[in-house]
């Protein structure tokens, strides 16, 4: 009996049939020259100098006005006519309305031409109207269509595959069609959609066509692994995912369609066309992020419906993306025994229909009675894990104090100069980040390339300058993360972070901000002479932002001076008490060695609003991959604490010191000691 199991982020190279060796690709080497495995590159969110949000909805329409274009009110886009389409493709548009092919975002301003493709950045538009510069309507705008290499390996992966009705071994294709739990979605509807399967890899390949023509852009490849008595599936994308923005099913589109159902995988999207015959299309990359250029491509829609899946995650990306579209028009399918996928709800012949019936509008005026919340509050009950956010993999006692990583909460966290606060937060969010959550990193005191240095060394756990032949394979692997880093360093003021975060939810579908340190913004403040109140000030920015935004903040806070024999407190925060209490998480790294324990650190939770869980946890340091762990052999058993005055003192429950631990001072202060071989690994 086959098992399918729901791929998870990051994306992993395919694995092909035994005996068939594997480029770095993930491909078989018959389907590629042998370049280095596909590298996902992501910019850098531009620094002070390039402002994050440099227009607004209003200075966008007082220019069109100014130069005397006429735009129409979109739900997340303005249209306007487009100075990318000549005179005789305007003339051949059926109708006025048509001509408006011109999408510029209300948000960034980015721009999207339907008829020409043409596409770029607000300032860009701006040349090109008033003629003059790079915004010339010489065509350099136009989307960047696939490398030589990819359009290559493209067309080679394409012509290799065939459709599944065409594999000379029945039986082969009654097992492809299980793994993938296609067996009742039809060969017609496999063919309407043009997938087609890749032998080698034992992978359905979904092509990605150019808007409005029959080119060929890119693939996505989804393989089946084989784990054990199941299958795990993987996606490999052709160009990489940073800039696969497909939409599948978007040529089956009408003009004439007003309503569509957007799913996260696209056997979700089969499913769903062959039961109901609806528009439906699938996002790119899942519940991940909803990347901007591809909302021009949705404004036709009046009506928009999330089915993204089974659990609270794809519930909360759903209300997410509801916010970008337009939540008026948006409904969400809760998830629930009774609503599974759509994939999933066809194979138990479940009816499709009564469960889109169901779905639940995403902006409602004003909550009138229980009877709104009640369904919101059952999800809550019924999936108390989930509820709880992503669990760390490499801390298991923070998961049994905290419970887990949830959005729209304030985490404080302090400790004493020189304890490693920045290493161990590095290594608390890469812990996150592996697992999904698209993190974006703000540290104004250490630069990125050494922050970057550290968190590469982290996420390998190894010491890398000595192995330096395998720097390329975990820097392609790290790549792939969705992690992002801001460029400020040294004082910012704190509207100009705000205005960079804002933006990185809105581009990227950030969901957790790291900010390092707090202290770095309060210069530039209009109450710079009451340095209490510009942190309070700021304290209640950032308490905003994660609860407007839905967005955890992990906010790092230099503690005060304090006598080197006493602990640190939660009143040993700097500031005014507004720190602690705005928090919905209060967390110090104690710099000092515990009488019940080995170790020298041991990290405090001192607030968890979430369930009022506190208390403590040794931590000991691997010098060589920079990386935090729970002594092996001296687990002591959490305690829970009623203030922050009392530490335990109860002996753990085995008794001797764990070995090998390695003395460490501030990691990203000095270089790290010559590698020492230890074996004891970082719990991951």
């Amino acid at each position: 009996m086959w098992l399918l199991l729901r791929c998870t982020y990051p994306f992993r190279i395919l694995l092909p049939q035994r005996g068939e060796w594997v480029s770095r690709r993930g491909l078989p080497r018959s389907l590629t020259p042998g370049p280095p495995r596909r590298r996902y590159r992501k910019e850098a969110l531009p620094a002070l100098e390039v402002p994050m949000s440099p227009v607004t909805t209003t200075e966008i329409r007082q220019y069109l006005r100014a130069h005397g274009i006429p735009f129409q009110d979109g739900h997340s886009c303005l249209r306007a006519p487009s100075p990318f389409v000549g005179s005789s493709d305007i003339k051949n548009q059926k109708d006025s309305t048509a001509s408006f092919c011109l999408f510029i975002d209300k948000t960034t301003g980015h721009f999207l031409c339907m008829t020409s493709l043409a596409e770029g950045s607000w300032e860009d538009f701006q040349a090109s109207v008033e003629g003059r510069g790079d915004g010339a309507k010489e065509g350099i705008l136009l989307t960047e269509g696939p490398e030589a290499e990819d359009r290559e390996e493209v067309l080679r992966i394409w012509n290799r595959a065939i459709p599944l009705w065409e594999l000379p071994d029945p039986e082969e294709a009654k097992l492809a069609r299980v793994m993938f739990g296609l067996s009742k979605v039809t060969d017609d509807t496999l063919r309407r959609f043009s997938v087609r399967y890749l032998r080698s890899t034992r992978s359905l390949v979904f092509p990605w066509f150019t808007p409005g023509s029959a080119g060929l852009r890119g693939l996505k490849l989804l393989g089946a692994e084989d784990q054990g008595n199941g299958v795990q599936y993987v996606e490999t994308t052709i160009p990489r995912p940073g800039a696969y923005h497909n939409l599948f099913g978007l040529p089956l589109i009408s003009r004439r369609d007003a309503e569509v159902v957007l799913t996260s995988r696209e056997l979700d999207s089969l499913a769903l066309s062959q039961s109901m015959g609806l528009p439906t299309l699938a996002l790119p990359r899942g519940t991940v992020c909803l990347p901007p250029p591809l909302l021009p491509y949705l404004e036709q829609f009046r009506r928009i419906v999330f089915w993204l899946g089974d659990d609270l995650r794809s519930w909360e990306a759903a209300k997410l993306f509801a916010r970008k579209l337009n939540p008026k028009r948006c409904s969400l399918v809760r998830p629930g025994n009774q609503q599974p996928r759509p994939l999933e709800a066809l194979n138990q012949g479940l009816s499709l229909v009564r469960i889109l019936r169901t779905a639940l509008p995403a902006w409602h005026k004003s909550i009138v009675s229980f009877r709104q919340l009640r369904e919101e509050v059952l999800g809550e009950l019924s999936n108390v894990e989930q509820a709880a956010g992503v669990r760390w993999s490499r801390f298991p006692d923070l998961n049994r104090l905290l419970k887990g990583h949830r959005k729209g909460e304030l985490t404080v966290f302090t400790g004493p100069t020189g304890s490693g606060k920045t290493t161990f937060i590095s290594e608390y969010a890469l812990d996150l980040c592996t697992q999904g959550v698209n993190t974006l990193w703000g540290s104004f005191e250490i630069s990125n390339v050494k922050l970057a240095r550290v968190m590469l060394t982290q996420f390998a756990v190894t010491r890398l300058e000595e192995q330096l032949d395998k720097y390329e394979e975990w820097a392609d692997r790290f790549e792939d993360l969705p992690l992002y880093f801001m460029t400020f360093h040294g004082q910012q003021s704190i509207k100009s972070v705000i205005d960079t975060m804002q933006h990185a939810v809105y581009v990227y579908d950030v969901c957790h901000v790291v900010i390092d340190n707090l202290q770095f913004m309060m210069g530039h403040e209009q109450f710079s002479s009451d340095r209490i109140a510009a942190q309070d000030y700021i304290v209640g920015a950032f308490r905003k932002f994660a609860t407007d935004n839905s967005c955890h903040v992990t906010l790092v806070i230099h503690p005060r001076k304090e006598d080197d024999d006493k602990e640190l407190q939660t009143a040993s925060i700097f500031g005014s008490a507004k720190a602690s209490q705005e928090a919905d998480n209060v967390m110090i790294l104690q710099d000092r060695k515990l009488v019940t324990g080995p170790g020298k650190r041991y990290l405090q939770v001192s607030k968890n609003r979430f369930d009022g869980d506190v208390g403590v946890f040794p931590l000991e340091f691997n010098k060589s991959s920079l990386t935090f762990f729970i002594p092996p052999k001296s687990k002591a058993r959490l305690k829970k604490i009623k203030d922050d005055n009392g530490l335990v003192t109860k002996k753990p429950s085995s008794g001797k010191k764990g070995g090998g631990h390695q003395n460490s001072e501030t990691c990203l202060g000095q270089d790290p000691s010559p590698y020492q071989p230890d074996s004891t690994k970082s719990s991951r």
